[in-house]
């Protein structure tokens, strides 16, 4: 009995190294960015926490990107899900544990959102009995923060780019603007 030898490397190019056709390469390795949508958390706040830039995050998320085993445990442990989760399986989705608890991650950001903007005190009640109920079925959802309303929220610690690049007091009395 004869074997058969692909001349293939494990990076996907072949020994003549002529890249091989996409649909080799083309069956997902992951679901990390499916994932992290399905928390609310943003990929701004992911490249903080790892200290990297949008643009490598987004990179890392693509799901044909063959992430090292550390990586995927570092995406694990912020996006606090197990590890299983994280990986591409066609036949399965999330879990329900997770699917669950996205869900109620966004039902509580809802929840705080319209405690936020309420007006009337009678919405802003219902609302408060809402979030209550949620900690009961949830504890951990007592940290979250509301939808954002408008752009970016940002603590008192975070400094925005007016900061670090001031505008010159010259320009607001120069008379030809």
């Amino acid at each position: 009995m004869s074997t058969v030898e692909y001349p293939i490397n494990t990076d996907g190019v072949g020994v003549s190294g002529r890249t091989l056709p996409l649909s080799c390469n083309s069956r997902p390795l992951h679901r990390v960015s499916k994932v992290r949508q399905q928390q609310g958390i943003s990929l701004r706040s992911v490249a903080r926490k790892f200290g990297q830039s949008v643009q490598e995050i987004r990179q890392q998320e693509d799901m044909h990107h063959d992430m090292t085993i550390s990586d995927l445990l570092r995406w694990q442990k912020i996006l606090e899900v197990p590890l299983v989760d994280l990986l591409e399986d066609p036949s399965a989705s999330l879990s329900e544990p997770v699917s669950k608890r996205a869900n109620l991650l966004r039902v509580m950001k809802t929840a705080k959102a319209i405690e936020e903007s309420a007006q009337g005190l009678i919405v802003k009640r219902l609302a408060a009995m809402l979030i209550q109920q949620l900690i009961e079925l949830m504890p951990e959802l007592a940290e979250v923060s509301p939808w954002h309303s408008v752009g970016q929220r940002r603590t008192q610690a975070d400094v925005g780019r007016i900061a670090e690049h001031p505008i010159p007091e010259q320009f607001f009395n120069d008379p030809s603007l």
